[in-house]
């Protein structure tokens, strides 16, 4: 919503979303220092959610979610706006306790040197709910002065977005909402409209009219059955497929003998459903887990893919050369932690952006298009800059060009710390083929605390085994 009246200044620029909650939290980190960069910088395009933070460290300053609602501003606008609803404050304190007066000043006066461009500082918004944004101005090249990260929700935050946990639908609460629920799928069926499991519910990958009597409780993504087992990064699933791709493309290298079927939960609605579950090897990659899950209250339904075997002790980057329509029909399998680059197109990409694929090359470059296109609308619609617009204009072209192979050859890097992605040679021998590269590195001592593999206490498993044995 926006409106502004010239003739008394009242305007608003208030956001609300329309949208899902994205599969992981976002963090914007924006460096600003004085120099030629300084005045774009401030004009840099904010969408700020309701569940989203601003945070200035150097200036210990904090906006949290509660004090202003979704909004489409600047960060110029945004610290202005924070000074003068302050500036308002004053008088009215001023009578209370004058000292707090003294230290708000002083608080402005540092306020100011910074959107004045006299000082460097630090801008973080940080979004529980992931649907925030910073405008790179310099998209779709990686922004230098710019860090995106994506994160894993705690409890608490889930909370906080206004969304159910696995806790909270557990137990006598736990047993009286997948009661309730029930009672609202069978309530929408009697009044005539087709179940899930139906045929309409198999067309929409599981999603159909009944289940947004149930989406109220619990919405779709919030409670992962399967990721969420195991501590640490490093056991969580490589790939969450709505529909039916995942298995058409890996079952050409294997079929299963055995399809194991367990009880679990339904990740939309929480109530008791079934998941089959059969291990493959794929060759020249890895032993994997396929994981099937459908309820029959609502007709949700997700696939996983996921590691099988030991963490890999090494990284590993796969790099491909594309030259060809054979290149382009390369199976591809991407974890959800890889960064991957593009060197001609100048385009890197942080780790969870796409999440977990299972595509061919040419379906990964084009996920990779649109996932651009919806995160960086501001650099070639209509508010865009004509600069902004021609960068957009070429970047399309040459990608493009890459997916018709009128310029070649091209070349995609993936990085991936646990070695859980995968790029199919189109050699029966993979020493045969010359366009694919696979190297193995150390991890960090810090890239193996982001998995969680520096904190693992392994002694009571160390000590069981031990005494098995004797």
């Amino acid at each position: 919503m926006s409106f502004e009246r010239p003739h008394c200044g009242e305007g608003n620029k208030e956001i609300q979303f329309a949208g899902q909650l994205q599969s992981h939290g976002c963090q914007y980190k924006l460096s600003i220092s004085p120099g030629a960069s300084f005045e774009e910088d401030m004009k840099r395009q904010v969408v700020k959610s309701d569940s989203a933070a601003i945070y200035i460290p150097k200036l210990e300053f904090e906006i949290p979610p509660a004090s202003h609602k979704g909004s489409l501003s600047t960060i110029e606008r945004i610290l202005r706006r924070a000074g003068d609803g302050l500036r308002e404050s004053q008088d009215e304190l001023q009578k209370i306790d004058p000292s707090v007066v003294d230290a708000i000043d002083a608080f402005l006066g540092k306020l100011d040197t910074c959107v004045q461009g006299n000082s460097a500082f630090t801008v973080i918004l940080d979004d529980p709910a992931g649907n925030s944004f910073i405008e790179n101005p310099r998209a779709p090249t990686k922004d230098p002065l710019m860090s995106v990260t994506h994160y894993e929700r705690s409890k608490e935050q889930t909370r906080a977005v206004g969304f159910l946990t696995d806790d909270m639908v557990s137990g006598e609460q736990g047993g009286a909402f997948r009661l309730e629920a029930e009672q609202v799928c069978a309530m929408s069926n009697r009044d005539g409209t087709e179940s899930v499991g139906g045929a309409a519910g198999a067309e929409s990958g599981g999603v159909a009219s009944s289940t947004a009597a149930v989406m109220k409780y619990v919405h779709v993504g919030t409670c992962r059955p399967h990721e969420d087992v195991g501590a640490v990064a490093a056991n969580r699933a490589i790939a969450h497929i709505t529909n039916e791709d995942m298995f058409a493309a890996i079952f050409k290298y294997s079929a299963p003998e055995e399809v194991m079927v367990f009880p679990s939960t339904c990740g939309a609605c929480a109530v008791p459903c079934e998941t089959r579950m059969f291990a493959f090897i794929i060759p020249y990659f890895k032993e994997v887990i396929a994981m099937a899950s459908t309820c029959d209250v609502c007709g949700y339904r997700i696939s996983e893919l996921k590691p099988g075997g030991a963490i890999p002790e090494k990284g590993r980057t796969i790099t491909v050369r594309i030259k060809d329509e054979e290149d382009l029909k390369r199976d591809v399998i991407k974890s959800n932690i890889v960064c991957f680059q593009i060197p001609e197109l100048e385009l890197e990409l942080s780790p969870r952006t796409l999440g977990g694929l299972v595509t061919t090359v040419e379906g990964f470059l084009t996920q990779i298009s649109e996932h651009l296109k919806s995160v960086h609308g501001f650099s070639f619609r209509d508010s865009a800059q004509e600069s902004q617009k021609q960068r957009w204009e070429d970047f399309g072209r040459r990608l493009r060009d890459l997916l018709t192979l009128a310029k070649m050859p091209s070349t995609l890097i993936l990085d991936d710390l646990l070695a859980n992605s995968f790029i199919a040679p189109v050699t029966d021998a993979m020493a045969d083929d010359k366009r694919l590269a696979i190297e193995e590195f150390e991890r960090t001592y810090e890239q193996n605390g982001e998995l969680g593999l520096t904190e693992m206490d392994t002694s009571a498993a160390d000590a069981a085994y031990h005494s098995s044995k004797e």
